[in-house]
């Protein structure tokens, strides 16, 4: 199966944004864990997590450069949201924290299945990527269930709330 250029242009531009934005919410977790909430090991959670967030979006700000990808117009606007729902979220709490990550993870999670399914053998070596930064995403939500994540309760619908902004920062991501 041959993939059309412009599916793998609206892929890689897209990852891009999404890894770019885990970041952001990350540094905003870090920012508000340096200075207004102190808890050392939420900390170190965070900052094991951004690094693969690093690694993933090294990886597609490469293939954006090598295949003249234009990257979305809204990566400054991803930037401030994602710094402020990760500042937010994490000023509200270790639970709330927990469940930013693992809300943004299950949304990711089922976008990177979506895009490995349609991916053809042209596509090898972007396919692979993908399905080790799936695992990658699979492994933090795992970490936030473990670290306190829940959507009983209130939790339920801050869930709704991230997967619903997640989902359409892909979609427009996807399209400019």
């Amino acid at each position: 199966m041959k993939n059309s250029k412009a599916n793998i242009e609206k892929f890689i531009r897209v990852d891009h944004a999404g890894e770019r934005g885990a970041i952001k919410i990350y540094e905003g977790q870090l920012l508000a864990l340096n200075t207004i909430i102190k808890d050392e090991n939420l900390k170190k959670i965070v900052e094991e997590m951004i690094i693969h967030e690093k690694e993933h979006c090294e990886f597609f700000e490469n293939e954006i450069k090598k295949r003249k990808i234009k990257p979305t117009k809204f990566l400054p606007l991803w930037d401030l949201l994602g710094v402020g729902l990760g500042f937010g979220s994490t000023i509200l709490g270790k639970k709330t924290a927990m469940l930013c990550t693992a809300s943004v993870e299950e949304v990711i999670d089922k976008h990177y299945q979506n895009q490995i399914n349609q991916l053809g053998s042209d596509e090898k070596n972007l396919k692979k990527k993908i399905i080790k930064f799936r695992k990658d995403e699979i492994h933090h939500k795992n970490i936030a269930y473990e670290k306190g994540a829940t959507k009983k309760g209130f939790y339920s619908i801050l869930d709704k709330i991230i997967k619903t902004g997640s989902k359409v920062a892909i979609n427009i991501s996807e399209k400019i």
